[in-house]
């Protein structure tokens, strides 16, 4: 089984992270939405191993728990 890689782990993160915002300019929230549900389905396609998207779906929900007792 692989594991979630949970470290930095993209090349020029901050370039990225501009790009992704960007590509939400211009839509509405509901339009944003749409956009990385797409974006999300593409990526989990591309990792394709379950227990990694299990480990990832843990985590996200372990988050946002965690912000949401803050």
């Amino acid at each position: 089984m692989t594991q979630l890689i949970t470290t930095p782990n993209i090349p020029d993160a901050d370039g990225f992270y501009a790009e992704l915002i960007a590509l939400h300019d211009g839509l509405t929230d509901d339009e944003s939405a749409a956009l990385n549900a797409r974006l999300i389905l593409l990526l989990c396609n591309h990792i394709g191993d379950r227990a990694v998207l299990a480990q990832a779906m843990a985590q996200a929900i372990a988050a946002h728990t965690n912000r949401d007792q803050k």
